[in-house]
């Protein structure tokens, strides 16, 4: 069962890996940087959304479904990412 320490840093993680990626793909190439923009802002904005989410949840069965979202989104902006490469 998961925590709310461990959906936390999880959710965390996968953000702070999709804005990594995307400051690496605009020093590669600066015509993306507008669109790699985009996704820095939608992951800052999921991550929000997430937080307030995982601190609303009341008891450990809550979090399975918050943990998948968070793993269903982070294999969108996988995709995202791979659309700009």
């Amino acid at each position: 069962m998961a925590s709310r320490r461990f959906l936390k840093k999880n959710l965390n993680n996968m953000v702070y890996d999709v804005v990594d990626e995307c400051y690496f793909i605009q020093t590669l190439d600066a015509s993306k940087t507008e669109k790699a923009d985009e996704i820095i802002d939608q992951a800052a904005d999921f991550q929000d959304l997430m937080l307030e989410k995982i601190n609303a949840a009341k008891t450990k069965t809550d979090f399975r479904p918050l943990l998948d979202e968070i793993e269903n989104v982070a294999i969108d902006f996988i995709k995202k990412l791979n659309e700009l490469n």
